[in-house]
């Protein structure tokens, strides 16, 4: 009976999610405040029932229960529980149904906390949230149910593709979605903001925690992505502009261009336009990413959905939400106001000249994400687009950008002059241009520009603790401490990224059993091959022992790189092997044996190259400390207007 319940919850949601959209419309036209009452409790009662639904789906993965065909396609019997909770979300329909949870439970997170907006935005974005809700429930009763029954139910069941049998996998879904479905929310009082008439300052100030939060976890959800591909999939790379990789680099691009855009929004009541357009491509492209995931057009491990009317059910959603909220936006534009004027020479000028830059790097990726599918599509023609065009397009502006990032803290709000903040700068572009120069010499074989990348990341780190010069620490807020930390944490995920591309090396051999070879600063020794028997696969493990090369010490470290032959289902999987120092990674793959005995052995040595994911952690910690000044601040402003609240 647990899927039935499952379902049953699912359909009462659906219902609660129509009636939502419905009294909210009436209220938005009647204004009677009976109706308003009742918004509230809809909201809540139907995220609870769709977390409810999800919660009946973990345990029917938990219990195994194969009668469920979700189950027995993507679960087994001898799976540990761990994997077994990851298949709840490691399949197509699941995965659906996480992000109708979070998109439910989002929409009763607005009728529990949101106090900032008028009663009549406030309805209207229950009623856009609703309104979404609603298409996706349709979607999951109506296309891809996950309690769909199995008869008769097998013994054990098709198991979980193995590249999803990762501790990672289990936290990267749910953190990502949290990041997709949380620009539901901006986009959500965004068009609640057109349909009321009403977009001001208060507007982005009930946007922003929403957009910041989506934001923090859109990091964590891409970081935890790259890390897990970065070690599981074997092909010693962090990121491959993968369309599915984009397709969650998209919205985060757009989430960052929206947080600027918000700050002068909320606190110098300018950039309404700019604000509400950026939140509704925001949502686009995490609806597009559905879109590139979802509906089958990819291949890819976490491309689920194989069936072509899934992926137009999903593309009608993504068209009828999109399209809408730009048709409104564009009957409503001349009731939105300019907002107050600024100089360009100031902190608004430059989140400006941000923003310009986040969108063309959002043009770049979204154009070469997209064209080689409308070419295959429209044409018929197959066209590859990777790394190359990526990289040379997007690199100057990722370089206009850090060098925009040294300036634009410094900038006062609606006027300044360059020569205020020229000796503050001067200390940063000092740092950068001996650090240049030192790399240059030192290291002339370097490409030139992870040169340029380094040295500017090294200006980044220095700049960003400026702001905080000539200030009172203890009365700094912490959104000034947030602001510094996740532009501290940029510099840092840069460098890592520079000096990975730039000083990587790379050892690929046949070597036989006690061989020795040198990658770098270290001696690698192939000690010995053996088989290996894990809880549901057997592997071929090689023992590698390490030492460092410029050191006497007979010390060494043991590296255990394997080939694993999973049972259920069959699929053979390279699991890498991770030697980890302050300043690098060394990463082991072992190969196939040859013919004639020798063992291929795949071996990096990436400079600084944990640094990328740790400055992601800090630009997230950033984002957080920002999120918690700004409501320990909202708390009490309200304690100051009612000291009893």
């Amino acid at each position: 009976m647990t899927a039935e319940a499952g379902l049953i919850a699912l359909w009462l949601a659906a219902a609660l999610a129509l009636l939502q959209f419905a009294v909210s419309f009436l209220y938005i036209k009647t204004e009677d405040d009976n109706l308003l009452k009742i918004i509230n409790p809809i909201a809540i009662v139907q995220g609870l029932l769709c977390l409810l639904s999800f919660t009946m789906l973990i345990f029917l993965f938990l219990d195994t229960d194969l009668s469920v065909l979700l189950v027995a396609q993507n679960s087994h019997i001898d799976k540990p529980w761990i994997f077994k909770l990851a298949g709840t979300w490691g399949n197509h329909e699941g995965s659906m149904l996480l992000w109708v949870s979070v998109l439910a439970l989002s929409g009763a997170a607005i009728a529990l906390f949101e106090k900032r907006l008028d009663q009549k935005t406030f309805a209207a974005t229950l009623m856009v949230q609703a309104f979404v809700s609603f298409g996706f429930y349709a979607f999951l009763l109506f296309s891809s149910n996950p309690f769909a029954r199995l008869n008769p139910a097998p013994k054990e069941g098709a198991g979980l593709n193995p590249l999803l049998q990762d501790i990672g996998l289990a936290f990267h879904p749910p953190t990502l979605y949290i990041g997709y479905v949380g620009l539901s929310i901006a986009f959500s009082v965004a068009v609640g903001g057109l349909i009321s008439g009403k977009i001001n300052s208060a507007l982005a100030r009930a946007m922003r925690p929403w957009a910041l939060l989506a934001w923090i976890f859109l990091t964590l959800g891409i970081a935890a992505g790259s890390y897990w591909a970065y070690y599981e999939l074997g092909w010693g790379g962090w990121w491959f502009w993968d369309p599915v990789e984009n397709a969650s680099l998209m919205p985060w691009i757009a989430a960052t261009a929206l947080l600027h855009s918000i700050a002068v929004m909320a606190t110098r009541d300018a950039l309404r336009s700019w604000t509400i357009i950026l939140a509704l491509v925001g949502f686009a492209m995490s609806m597009a990413g559905t879109f590139l995931v979802r509906s089958g057009i990819l291949t890819s491990v976490h491309a689920f959905a194989v069936d072509p009317e899934r992926g137009a059910f999903i593309l009608a959603l993504m068209i009828i939400n999109v399209a809408g909220a730009l048709l409104l936006y564009a009957l409503r534009i001349n009731q939105v106001r300019q907002g107050k004027i600024f100089n360009l020479m100031s902190r608004e000028g430059a989140i400006v000249g941000n923003n310009i830059i986040l969108v063309s790097i959002l043009a770049i990726v979204f154009v070469g994400t997209l064209f080689p599918l409308f070419a295959e599509g429209f044409a018929d023609q197959k066209i590859s687009v990777g790394p190359p065009y990526f990289n040379k397009a997007t690199i100057p502006f990722i370089f206009l950008l850090m060098i925009l990032l040294w300036a634009g803290p410094l900038l006062r709000w609606r006027q300044d002059n360059a020569e205020r903040i020229s000796k503050k700068l001067l200390i940063s572009a000092i740092c950068a241009i001996i650090l240049l120069l030192i790399l240059v010499v030192t290291l002339p074989d370097t490409p030139i520009l992870s040169m340029i990348a380094i040295a500017l990341s090294l200006g980044l780190a220095v700049a960003s603790f400026l702001p905080l010069m000539g200030r009172n620490l203890r009365r700094t807020p912490l959104p000034i401490y947030g602001m510094v930390i996740a532009h501290f944490g940029i510099a840092i995920c840069a460098f890592g990224m520079a000096s990975e591309s730039g000083f990587s090396k790379q050892l690929l051999k046949s070597v036989e059993i006690g061989d020795t070879e040198q990658l770098a600063n270290f001696d690698v020794k192939l000690k010995n091959v053996i088989p290996v028997i894990g809880d549901n696969w057997v592997a071929t493990q090689a023992i590698i022992e390490v030492r460092d090369s410029d050191s006497r010490s007979i010390e060494f470290e043991t590296l255990k790189p394997e080939q694993r032959l999973f049972f259920n289902p069959n699929q053979e999987t390279s699991e890498a092997a991770l030697m980890t120092r302050w300043n690098g990674q060394l990463y082991a793959v072992l190969g196939k044996k040859n013919e004639d005995g020798k063992w291929q052995l795949r071996i990096w040595w990436k400079p600084f190259v944990t640094w990328i994911w740790y400055g992601a952690i800090i630009i997230s910690l950033g984002g957080l400390i920002s999120l918690l000044g700004r409501t320990k601040r909202r708390k009490k402003k309200r304690e100051e207007v009612n000291p009893w609240a």
